[in-house]
């Protein structure tokens, strides 16, 4: 029996057949060794030497008369080696021979998953290549992109390696896209024909939907048409994905693209989530603190929602105010010292917030003693400034005490906001450059090394294409 099947419409034997049998052998009914009812028997050749054939391609363009864009499907990986093979078996299988696709890995891996890779790469009928990231920035999301802006294809197609996404569906997502002419395509669980069946268990299916109804509800707008935000196996067209404004936290991909690149149409194909073939999870408590973390910084991505966000913060900080206050006195402190200690301690709570929920990208330009240094200085900035706003406001513009006091605290904050943004969070564009400059020349120094020792197998496939191998 044939292991390896092909679709309807193709040819039933393939390489996949001719991979499976002794090396020079070919079955009854093989056109290339003729059919023993219509031809005479013919001396038997030689053997051939036995030799690895690589895997031709069998199945079809899911779609007639359309001509495919070019593809890179884009492979993230973390200690994979156990999946690699079966998942580059498939891949050879489900690719069209009409459909242009590059494979690309992504690697963050500790394991010989870029090895693993190196050895299948030569038997697969498309070019396959790893790029290997040695500090790995961003997680999974971060390695997505890292091989987006390494793609300059008409498609980039993200699966995961663990087979959990179906292999056979690439070419479909690529044919739906071209089809209907969107610019995002994902497969997604939550619609007809869909399934979440390799969901391990209750909880990791009640976490799933309470992460897409929790993102669906703080992005309405954006991520209306998408039943499966949290999928992270979809297509996208190359020409509107802008790489450098993309900041993903953890795994979910597919909603930084479609918040911050807002694809125009978006089209969804039905698939079932399949079970994983090797390995563990790397879905844990972290990546899911990690992706609530994501929400906040992609919902205060403009400077409104961060005001706001500062504002709720401040609002937090009236806890720790009023229970050091209480401490404070309850120990026999006078109220007046104790009500300054007890603001320097809402100011710090506010200022740990503050960096861990709205400028976690902007912490890299100045030291951190430096930062609180200036954010205590605003803050407490601010109640020098509020009372003369307010006698200003009663004294000489005749405005009533409550309403003065809200105009004051409102034009404060306002004000503390955008010193805040400035002063202590808005990079510095000439030291910026520096850094960045001397961080370029380090990793060019860095490749350049690599490339002239040729230390170990991973260095070697770490920016290797690997051709295709001829046709057989």
């Amino acid at each position: 029996m044939n292991p390896f099947p092909a679709r309807p419409g193709t040819d039933s034997l393939g390489a996949a057949r001719a991979a499976a049998l002794p090396a020079g052998e070919l079955a009854a009914g093989d056109p290339a060794a003729g059919d023993p009812a219509a031809a005479p028997a013919m001396p038997a050749a030689p053997a051939a030497p036995a030799v690895r054939r690589p895997w031709r391609r069998t199945a079809v363009w899911p779609l007639e008369n359309v001509r495919p864009g070019t593809v890179t499907l884009i492979i993230p990986t973390f200690n994979e080696a156990g999946n690699i093979p079966e998942l580059l078996r498939r891949l050879s299988e489900s690719i069209p021979a009409g459909l242009d696709c590059s494979v690309l890995f992504v690697d963050d891996s500790k394991d010989d998953t870029p090895q693993v890779i190196a050895r299948e790469a030569p038997h697969c009928p498309f070019p396959v290549s790893v790029l290997h990231r040695e500090v790995p920035e961003g997680g999974l999301g971060g390695a997505v992109v890292a091989g987006m802006k390494a793609a300059g294809t008409d498609w980039i197609v993200v699966m995961d390696a663990d087979l959990q996404h179906p292999p056979s569906l690439v070419p479909e997502l690529v044919a739906a896209g071209e089809h209907s002419g969107a610019e995002l395509v994902v497969a997604s669980r939550y619609i007809r024909g869909g399934s979440r069946a390799g969901l391990a268990g209750g909880y990791r299916i009640a976490v799933s939907r309470a992460s897409t109804w929790l993102a669906k509800g703080i992005f309405p707008r954006r991520l209306r048409g998408l039943s499966d935000p949290m999928s992270g196996f979809f297509a996208i067209r190359r020409s509107i994905v802008t790489a450098e404004t993309l900041r993903p936290l953890g795994y979910k991909i597919l909603m930084e693209l479609a918040v911050r690149c807002r694809p125009g149409t978006v089209t969804e194909v039905p698939f079932v989530f399949q079970d994983r073939f090797a390995g563990e999870s790397k879905s844990t408590a972290r990546e899911g603190i990690r992706f609530l973390r994501h929400l906040v910084e992609l919902r205060t991505a403009s400077a409104t929602a961060r005001m706001a966000v500062f504002g709720l913060i401040g609002l937090t900080g009236f806890l720790p105010n009023l229970l050091a206050l209480y401490l404070l006195t309850a120990g026999g402190l006078h109220y007046l010292p104790a009500v300054v200690i007890a603001n320097q301690c809402g100011v710090a709570w506010n200022f740990v917030l503050t960096e861990l929920l709205l400028f976690r990208h902007r912490r890299t330009h100045r030291h951190w003693a430096d930062r609180a240094g200036r954010f205590a200085v605003l803050a407490n900035a601010d109640l020098v400034l509020r009372v003369p706003l307010i006698a200003l406001l009663v004294e000489r513009l005749g405005v009533a005490v409550l309403p003065a006091t809200a105009l004051a605290l409102l034009t404060t904050f306002v004000l503390r906001f955008a010193a805040t943004e400035v002063l202590v969070y808005l990079p510095r564009s000439g030291r910026r450059a520096g850094r960045g400059g001397a961080a370029a020349s380090r990793a060019e120094a860095d490749a350049q090394a690599g490339a002239e020792t040729g230390a170990g197998a991973a260095a070697a496939v770490r920016a290797a294409s690997v051709p295709a191998p001829p046709a057989v």
